[in-house]
Parts: structure tokens; sequence; C-alpha cells
């Protein structure tokens, strides 16, 4: 990983989650951090829905159809998405976990990994 911190590392997932978001779900979120912990990835993201979806999540029907739509569309992103956490972290990608809040439109995505990252990183140079 070229030496670097755990802090560069985040961003660098900060990064490529923002521009998955534009390019795979059509719009980027307001807000976006990565956080390594252990064996994990924590990315938290604001900002998800669009305007439409704001919407739609005023009736619970909404909201379920929101969360099984963005669930659904980020099954079949999986692949691409645990592809790039890998070439990043140098670790493969045990699972992924997600859920969205249509009360906040923040997302929040874990990825579970092969072996302690954050082990691995310097905290600073």
């Amino acid at each position: 990983m070229e030496h670097r911190t755990k802090g560069q590392v985040e961003a660098l997932i900060s990064e490529a989650i923002i521009k998955f978001e534009k390019e795979y779900m059509g719009r980027g979120p307001v807000e976006t951090k990565a956080y390594i912990i252990k064996d994990m990835v924590f990315i938290r993201l604001k900002g998800v829905l669009t305007p439409a979806e704001e919407q739609l999540a005023k009736s619970p029907e909404g909201s379920d159809l929101i969360k099984r739509t963005r669930m659904q569309l980020l099954e079949h992103g999986r692949v691409l998405l645990a592809n790039m956490i890998s070439s990043i972290t140098n670790c493969q990608v045990q699972s992924l976990h997600t859920d969205i809040s249509t009360k906040t439109g923040e997302r929040v995505i874990v990825f579970t990994l092969d072996m302690n990252l954050e082990e691995m990183l310097p905290e600073k140079d």
C-alpha cells in the first residue's frame, strides 16, 4: 500500500464510494466519510436520497419501496464495490452490509475484510 496512512486510505475509500454512487446509482451523496476499524471499513454517506425519493419517503409504503430498490441496486453492484475496496486495501472483502434511512437520507455500508487493516496502517507519517 505504498506506506499510506490510515487517513489516506480512508480518503481513497471515500472518493471511490462517491464515484460509485455517482456512476452506478446516478447521484452522489452530499457527504461521505470512511472509517477503518480493525477488520472492517465503515462508510457513512449523507444526503443520498433524490428529491423524488424524499417525497416518496413520506409514506410507509414509499419508504419500504426505496429501501428495497436501493438494496437491490447495491446487491447488483456488490462485486464492483468489493473489487474497489480490495484494490485500495489489499484485503479480500468477506462480506458487505448496508442500510439506508429514509428519514435522515443517510446510508451506511460496512465491509468486513480478511485481515485487520487497522493494524497494518500507520496513523500518521
